[in-house]
């Protein structure tokens, strides 16, 4: 399952889209951060990585 990102929460740092090892995660028209379930292979890097801790598993 692709991660959650919490709109409210992320602050637009664009940490995790550094991390992601297949490029899933990318900042949006309103500087937060999405994820193309598609790519997305679930390793948690970005979790690990969000310092506001608005991605989720």
């Amino acid at each position: 399952m692709p991660v959650t990102i919490n709109k409210d929460t992320c602050i637009g740092c664009g940490a995790c889209c550094g991390v992601c090892p297949v490029g899933a995660l990318s900042m949006d028209d309103d500087n937060k951060s999405t994820c193309d379930e598609s790519t997305c292979i679930d390793c948690g890097a970005c979790v690990a990585t969000c310092p506001v801790e608005a991605i989720t598993q």
